[in-house]
């Protein structure tokens, strides 16, 4: 089972890492960093499968892939 863990002190909700997601399962969170930014979110960890397409997109590299 794959695992994402964001960083979300990194993150700035660009939501560039939900489009490249091929189950959906990354969406944007009602939760707000300290710098002000909404923050990415799983919404079903287990449906991951660990492609990477999330980490490699991300431009703030707040995203990591654990398979």
């Amino acid at each position: 089972m794959a695992k994402i863990i964001i960083d979300e002190e990194r993150c700035k909700g660009c939501e560039l890492c939900t489009v490249v997601c091929p189950k959906g399962i990354l969406e944007l969170s009602n939760k707000i960093n300290k710098k002000g930014y909404l923050v990415i979110q799983v919404t079903d960890m287990d449906a991951c499968i660990g492609c990477g397409n999330c980490a490699l997109m991300c431009p703030d590299i707040a995203i990591e892939v654990w398979r």
